[in-house]
């Protein structure tokens, strides 16, 4: 069974470029362009990993991340927040907060694929 993904962004090139990498890499990919719609595709699609954006409309990512995982029925969802918001506090915060990883950007694709492969238990990737 493919993996689906939710890229959680409000950012058109990181969205698109997002798209197309992890679509090459065989994944189903939905997007959500606000924490609004990254909430309700969340619910609607169970995606099994989210690339969350800390900066978006209406919801940040922190508080898309504690929505989900204060639901129980969205708990096996993995969630890789992906911002510029870099600091050791943010981090921090990100991870409290329920995320399963947290990646800065600007971000290495191979970084990136690697990062969702090993999140996902891929068979064949290396753990950090």
């Amino acid at each position: 069974m493919t993996a689906k993904i939710l890229i959680a962004d409000d950012e058109p090139n990181i969205v698109i470029s997002l798209e197309y990498l992890l679509q090459r890499e065989g994944y189903t990919v939905v997007v959500a362009r606000d924490g609004n719609e990254a909430l309700a595709s969340i619910a609607r699609e169970r995606p099994d990993l989210v690339l969350l954006d800390v900066m978006m409309p209406h919801k940040s990512g922190f508080e898309v991340c504690q929505a989900v995982r204060s639901d129980a029925a969205l708990l096996a969802t993995k969630i890789l927040m992906l911002t510029a918001k870099g600091r050791e506090t943010d981090v921090a915060k990100g991870l409290a907060l329920g995320a399963n990883a947290y990646m800065t950007k600007p971000f290495s694709t191979r970084e990136l694929v690697q990062k969702v492969a090993q999140l996902l238990g891929k068979p064949g990737e290396e753990s950090e």
